[in-house]
């Protein structure tokens, strides 16, 4: 065993390759003879790697190469002693950076075989068994590509920044620091290939079963690795370091097009060739001197091995059992552990015997005559020495016997377990059958419960809704309701909200139709239809109390019939055999006769578009005083007439009347122009309903103005009535005054318009009294000159005159 301990020293030479290659040749016979790297990794801990770069970058080197090339378990087998020893970059000289990627690369290195455990640490696997790998579920091959991209990345971060140091130190190759440095680049390089090529068949069997947009990313990735390996074995083929250790293998001009499935035939594996001056002996044939290890050891191993599996197995099984043949395996543990001590004894006994014996040989050498006695102890020290292998020799074959016979009960209690962990796995089988079976019968029940209880709150809801609908509709013959009115706006707005309340009860009955299990949707509809159906109708009754007798006819008989379609399709929705067909078709087709009904009943002011409000103001407004000042022209032109057709008394009384109604005419031009002036357009269309009064009012005034000229020239011409120049002029004042109303509703209260439009209203009221005391008089006048004769008066036409002048007496009384 001293061979584990004295190699070590020599990693702290200068010269690596001189001292490397007899370590490291000797190292991995020494794992293959053991079959595994305890040892080397027992020994490994007690480096000082964690202060000497050199020593850790050489022992990289080392464990890389027993990755490589020693036994099978070596990376295997204590994983987790494995990654404490290797450096994790905690160095801060020269060597601290690469120390600390080559770490990295390893850690990849081991995890990559820990998970892919078909592939050899060397990666030399053919392309029958590669394929084989890659066969298997595409989520695994989809795992191992990013594995793959790992290590390759590591491997490249490594070489990159080596070749960096070395430019930027100016290191040679040819130096041997230069070749220390380069040296575990011949292993990253061996470790490339293989990767690249396994890369590429991982990435045709992806794009084979994965679409080819989800795996843009892993080819932009290939695309680097490809491009940084080409940079990498173009660099290296040009070092004459690497010439003489390894052959570096071409890679294509461009990646390979995974886009064609085709492209894979063209493919070809690069091949690392390693020139015979870097290859290792054969370890199988090459012997080490001094090397004491029995094969009894490997069979305690092996045996412990099968041990631990049947352990492992019988636990996963039953854990019952395993519980009571635990006590035996630590007995069994605790004896190989005893062997272990042993043999280590007597290793160091065998050790220290062979240190003594060399020293009393080293003796005898200078003192001859001590060379009987040195005979003798030799003698003597050979005899303990083959009395002491005896000995452990017989105790190793009684770790073995024990061992067999606890291994072929194991057996036997295996497989009794075996046998009654089928038993209870098919008898739970049926238990879950017959549990599955029952769930089923229980969910069916619980479902046709859960459809009934919906259903029946379905029919709650609708006997509600039935009682919402028969009161609205009471309201119809109801005498104390005829005092109710409603506007036909409101009715078309229930209406219409009704309409949609409809869609929205359709859309529920047909989810409900599709899960029977949830009617809250359809809950909610009726409820809501019900009530707005309701409020139709009763609306629908109070709008046409104060409608013309037709239309109101047909509106209470359509709020009738809405009412006896609501109840026919609500009874339909009562009842599991009616509920599929109830259709509110009817409904609708009513709610919008009630609808067009409505829209017929509105003001004809309405059809005005809000739009055109500020132009029909204008236009009005600019009519009306057009029609003033026409009428106060012809005033004068009748003034004129009468003093040409007339003298006095009549003349007197005809330019007084004309007079009266000229000033009337002039001041009742004075509101129309100051109100029109304080308003624009959009102030118009924003109060539409207002603005249709001030409109009428205009309106109003100039009709008066037009009538109180036609009655003037009437009345001068001895063919008019005194009785509608008074008409007119009151007509005039009460147009006036609704248009100083209209204004002062809408105006502030400090507006000077509108105090202005205020005395002048006042103005036209006086001008208006004028008018209608010049009339007076005038009549009067005339009446006292030509007495009325009823000598030829019928009675009918008697009594027409007596009804005239009662008429006129009510219209000549002064506001």
């Amino acid at each position: 065993n001293l061979v584990w301990v004295l190699v070590f020293p020599t990693l702290n030479s200068l010269s690596f390759l001189n001292n490397i290659t007899n370590l490291r040749r000797n190292i991995l016979m020494g794992t293959h003879k053991e079959g595994g790297a305890v040892t080397f990794w027992s020994h490994a801990v007690s480096l000082p790697l964690s202060s000497n770069a050199i020593l850790t970058w050489k022992f990289c080197y080392m464990v890389h190469k027993l990755l490589r090339d020693g036994h099978i378990y070596v990376g295997r087998r204590n994983i987790c002693v494995c990654m404490c020893v290797i450096p994790q970059g905690n160095l801060h000289d020269r060597y601290g950076h690469i120390v600390a990627l080559y770490s990295k690369f390893l850690c990849h290195k081991i995890e990559f075989h820990k998970k892919v455990k078909q592939i050899p640490p060397n990666l030399e696997v053919p392309d029958t068994v590669l394929d084989r790998i890659i066969s298997v579920d595409i989520n695994k091959v989809f795992e191992t590509t990013l594995e793959v991209f790992d290590y390759m990345d590591a491997a490249l971060k490594l070489e990159e920044t080596v070749f960096g140091q070395m430019d930027s130190n100016n290191v040679s190759s040819a130096t041997s620091v230069g070749q220390c440095r380069l040296a575990p680049l011949v292993f990253v390089i061996q470790d490339c290939g293989p990767l690249y090529h396994l890369l590429v068949k991982l990435l045709f069997k992806l794009h084979s079963r994965i679409p080819a947009d989800a795996l843009l990313e892993h080819r932009e990735k290939f695309r680097e690795h490809f491009n940084g390996l080409t940079v990498f074995f173009d660099r290296a083929r040009q070092i004459e370091y690497f010439k003489t250790i390894i052959q570096i293998p071409d890679l294509p001009e461009s990646p390979p097009n995974f886009l064609r499935g085709a492209a894979l035939a063209e493919h070809v594996k690069p091949v690392v060739v390693e020139n015979k001056l870097f290859e290792d002996e054969d370890l199988e044939q090459t012997d080490i001197p001094g090397m004491v290890y029995p094969m009894v050891q490997w069979e305690v191993d092996t045996l412990q091995k099968e041990v631990e599996a049947v352990k492992r197995e019988v636990q996963a099984e039953a854990q019952l059992c395993v519980m009571q043949l635990r006590s035996q395996v630590n007995q069994l543990e605790a004896e190989l552990e005893d062997q272990r001590t042993h043999k280590q004894i007597a290793l160091v006994e065998n050790e220290r015997l062979r240190m003594e014996m060399d020293a009393l040989r080293a003796h005898t050498a200078m003192n001859a005559s001590m060379h009987t006695t040195a005979e003798e102890a030799d003698s003597e020290l050979k005899e303990k020495h083959a009395e002491l292998v005896s000995r452990h020799a017989d105790l190793m074959r009684k770790a073995g016997d024990h061992l067999n016979s606890v291994l072929a009960g194991l057996q036997t209690e295996k497989e009794v377990l075996l046998r009654s962990v089928r038993e209870q796995e098919a008898e739970i089988s049926k238990l879950r059958q017959d549990a599955h079976l029952h769930q089923i019968g229980r969910d069916l029940d619980l479902q046709q419960r859960l459809q009934d209880e919906q259903f029946s709150l379905l029919q709650c809801a609708v006997v509600e809704a039935e009682g919402i609908v028969l009161d609205a509709v009471a309201k119809l013959d109801d005498p104390l309701h005829v005092r109710c009115t409603s506007s036909p706006d409101y009715l078309i707005n229930r209406a219409e909200t009704t309409l949609g309340s409809i869609d929205k009860m359709q859309q529920s009955h047909t989810g409900y139709l599709r899960n029977l299990d949830d009617a809250s949707g359809l809950l909610r509809a009726v409820t809501q239809f019900s009530h707005l159906a309701a409020d139709t109708i009763v609306n629908g009754a109070a709008t046409s109390h104060s409608a013309p007798v037709d239309q109101a006819d047909r509106l209470t008989e359509n709020c009738r019939d809405c009412a006896t379609h609501c109840l026919q399709f609500l009874k339909e929705l009562k009842f599991k055999a009616t509920l599929p067909r109830a259709d509110p078709t009817a409904i609708r087709y009513v709610i919008q006769r009630i609808l067009h009904l409505g829209q017929d009943l509105r003001p004809r002011g309405l059809d005005v578009q809000k739009e055109e409000l500020g132009d029909m103001v204008d236009k009005e407004m600019a009519a009306t005083s057009s029609a003033i000042e026409e009428a106060v022209l012809r005033m004068d032109e009748i003034l004129n007439q009468a003093r040409r057709d007339t003298s006095g008394i009549k003349l007197e009384v005809n330019q007084s009347i004309i007079h009266s109604c000229s000033d009337l005419m002039k001041v009742a031009s004075i509101p129309l122009v100051s109100n029109g002036a304080a308003s624009v357009k959009e102030f118009y269309a924003k109060n539409s309903c207002w603005t249709e009064g001030l409109i009428s009012a205009a309106k109003s005034v100039g009709w008066g103005a037009t009538e109180l000229l036609n009655s003037a020239d009437k009345v001068v011409s001895n063919n008019g009535k005194f009785e509608e120049l008074i008409v007119c002029s009151h007509e005039i004042a009460a147009s006036t005054a609704q248009l100083v109303a209209a204004s002062k509703v809408k105006a502030d209260r400090n507006n000077r318009k509108l105090h202005t439009l205020q005395q002048a209203s006042r103005h036209v009221n006086d001008m208006a009294a004028v008018v209608v005391t010049s009339t007076k008089a005038g009549q009067m006048q005339f009446e006292d000159k030509d007495p009325m004769d009823f000598s030829g008066l019928s009675l009918i036409k008697l009594k027409k005159e007596e009804m005239e002048t009662q008429v006129c007496i009510q219209v000549f009384a002064v506001p």
